[in-house]
């Protein structure tokens, strides 16, 4: 086996109803895979249903890492997901097992196999509008302007790397200092691995689809039954602070504000929204492969797992 520090990690990632998730599962039956969770939503506790979470049975026959990690309403940031991420590699290593990340949450997938620096209070809107100017004036002058106030950052980042170019600008608005000095001070984070980025991204046609008949399957799964233990529970302003799709408009379905038809037609519409912003974060991975369907990307993954043992049938 390859030392740890010289393992290379595949990350499987895409935008939510991808089948990421099943493309891992169905690769687990290869190799002797742990799948490291990079899902926002999954690391919830109680929230099973609107979030896809595997369920039990699925858990019992794949080993399953960091879900249901945290309670609702918890902070957690993706300074501390690299640390949780981190240790269950670690134990999947030790046990002889191949760790596959497999989640669609950027923010998260960013920290791991770039870094980040700890940053209190993030702002979505910096990160729109930096995005924005790179759309409007191209990477060229944008590179520009990031060497005007890093050139140590700037060095190090190619024209043509759109996320981490981004990144580092949003660092120097949201902080006031430029990311080489905060890496200095010590305020900055990596996975311990290097990782590399395996895209589902089905036609999106195909995608939306995906999405609509997921939706209705968590309906007739019993997601609004979940809710209401949920909020028998006491747990109704936790899961508004969790902000997690689905939940928000089963709450408001509750309240007596909205109609459940019109409801499960907004937990489409707001998947799909939530869909669309992830396509643009994950087309702005330039080392990235791409794949529309989940069999040449499990031969793909399967490639890298190769010197893995195989799992014991």
């Amino acid at each position: 086996m390859a030392e740890p520090d010289r393992i290379i990690i595949p990350i499987i990632c895409g935008p939510t109803g991808s089948g990421k998730t099943s493309a891992a599962v169905k690769l687990s039956s290869l190799f002797a895979v742990d799948i490291i969770s990079a899902d926002s939503r999954q690391i919830i506790r109680h929230l099973d249903i609107g979030t896809a979470k595997p369920g039990a049975d699925e858990q019992k026959a794949v080993n399953f890492r960091l879900i249901d990690i945290i309670e609702p309403g918890e902070r957690y940031s993706a300074y501390r997901f690299i640390e949780d991420a981190n240790r269950a590699i670690d134990l999947t290593l030790t046990a002889g097992r191949t760790p596959v990340v497999v989640g669609g949450t950027g923010l998260y997938l960013r920290a791991l196999s770039e870094g980040v620096v700890e940053i209190e209070n993030e702002d979505p809107s910096i990160r729109k509008r930096l995005e924005d100017e790179l759309d409007a004036i191209g990477p060229t002058k944008m590179h520009e302007r990031l060497r005007s106030v890093d050139p140590f950052e700037a060095d190090r980042i190619h024209p043509h790397n759109k996320a981490r170019l981004i990144r580092a600008l949003e660092i120097y608005h949201l902080t006031g200092k430029p990311k080489s000095e905060l890496v200095a001070e010590g305020k900055y984070r990596k996975g311990d691995h290097t990782y590399n980025y395996f895209c589902l991204i089905p036609p999106r046609e195909v995608l939306y689809r995906q999405i609509d008949d997921r939706v209705d399957e968590m309906i007739s799964a019993g997601l609004v039954r979940e809710v209401e233990t949920l909020v028998g529970q006491g747990l109704k302003d936790k899961i508004r602070k969790s902000n997690v799709i689905g939940y928000n408009e089963i709450l408001d379905y509750l309240d007596g504000n909205l109609s459940l038809v019109t409801v499960v037609d907004t937990i489409k519409m707001n998947s799909r929204r939530y869909a669309k912003r992830q396509l643009t974060w994950f087309r702005r991975q330039t080392e990235a492969r791409y794949f529309e369907s989940e069999e040449p990307l499990i031969e793909a993954v399967g490639e890298l797992c190769s010197h893995w043992p195989e799992r014991p049938i």
